[in-house]
């Protein structure tokens, strides 16, 4: 009979937020995949308990998987945490669930902290409808599209940033919409929590003095009003995203969908421009 796969969400900073029933869920453990084993190591060593751990990160994620397999067909109970909090949203573990599914093992999730929904808590904005879209794209057309996304998304938005980038990045957001409001928050729940307000123009200006500072920095950005947009500029933002590659229908889909525009519509006057 094969066993379970779990995803255990683990505390993004502070060890008093794991809950008992991830503790358990640690301790009966048969393997324990980690995206980091030495981080992990010192969450099992706070617990007092003593599990095989092996790695699962983005780089040996689909070596594990047949060791993973194994295990599930062995009828193995595996446990699967990220570096901090939930594996999946923008940490390994989706294709660990594909795996577990082919083989019939149930898949349970023990939730926990997550810096995404942590971060949008504090922060103030609309929580009913928002965005998570993790890391910006380091640079070339992916990270331009991101950020014109962005600059029109009327849902509030929630980014990941590295220490090293995070002033990068909202210097280049800054440079679109400046006015916008956004929450810069770093080290949540740990010692050295911060929590910044502002606007996009006051973070870049803070941050290019503050860049190197240290920690895990999610940011939180205001949703843009909404705004009457033309046929015509969807048009041509359909046209720029055929000129990056995408095709005539995946252009009409993405552009009416952020612009809130009619599909129909928008298709009906490509066909015509182009015809």
């Amino acid at each position: 009979m094969p066993g379970t796969l779990t995803l255990c969400g683990t505390p993004i900073g502070n060890l008093a937020d794991l809950s008992e029933r991830a503790a358990e869920t640690l301790r009966s453990a048969d393997l324990i995949f980690a995206e980091d084993t030495r981080r992990t190591g010192r969450l099992l060593q706070h617990l007092g308990v003593t599990v095989p751990m092996k790695s699962f990160f983005a780089g040996n994620e689909k070596a594990r998987l047949d060791l993973l397999r194994r295990e599930l067909e062995g009828g193995s109970s595996v446990v699967l945490v990220s570096d901090a909090g939930m594996p999946v949203v923008s940490d390994p573990g989706a294709s660990a669930v594909e795996v577990a599914v082919d083989v019939g093992a149930a898949v349970h999730v023990v939730p926990g902290p997550s810096a995404v929904v942590t971060a949008l808590a504090v922060s103030g904005f609309d929580g009913d409808r928002f965005v998570f879209d993790g890391f910006l794209p380091r640079k070339g057309g992916a990270r331009t599209a991101a950020i014109e996304r962005a600059a029109v998304e009327q849902r509030t938005l929630v980014l990941f940033a590295a220490p090293s980038r995070v002033a990068g990045d909202l210097a280049d957001l800054a440079a679109v919409d400046p006015e916008r409001r956004v929450v810069v928050t770093r080290e949540l729940t740990k010692m050295y929590e911060e929590v910044w307000r502002g606007s996009l123009g006051e973070a870049a200006d803070h941050w290019s003095t503050h860049g190197t500072a240290k920690g895990e920095f999610t940011l939180v950005i205001e949703g843009a009003p909404q705004r009457a947009i033309s046929i015509d500029d969807a048009l041509i933002a359909v046209s720029d995203l055929i000129a990056g590659g995408s095709s005539t229908s995946d252009a009409v889909r993405s552009v009416a969908t952020d612009l809130g525009v009619s599909r129909r519509v928008l298709y009906e006057r490509v066909l015509n421009e182009d015809s």
